[in-house]
């Protein structure tokens, strides 16, 4: 077999879990049901948020809030600050690329 697969969790439920982590690329996969959140923390890498189903609120740096709905793809840059929550009813799902991987960057 030439292809690697990779898998990632179908769930309604809250779910963070990395699929990939190699100094190329790293892919993670998120669910957030209502209310939920990820840690605040600043990005290690280039980061890509390409939103699958729901609506995500995410506010970055000092900016005010912004909400992107699913068929969106946000970039933000390394080192960035951000605070992703969920405050809408449907669930979030999303994809996160970091590229290159954070083994590639510096340290924060």
């Amino acid at each position: 077999m030439i292809e690697k697969l990779y898998q990632f969790t179908v769930t309604d439920d809250k779910k963070i879990e990395r699929i990939i982590d190699e100094e190329a690329v790293a892919i993670n996969h998120m669910v957030l049901p209502q209310g939920d959140r990820l840690p605040p923390h600043a990005a290690n890498s280039h980061v890509y948020m390409i939103v699958a189903r729901g609506t995500i609120s995410l506010q970055l740096d000092d900016q005010e809030e912004h909400h992107y709905p699913a068929g969106s793809i946000i970039n933000i840059p390394f080192r960035t600050f951000m605070n992703a929550v969920n405050t809408h009813e449907e669930t979030v799902e999303l994809f996160v690329v970091k590229a290159p991987g954070p083994k590639s960057m510096p340290a924060l």
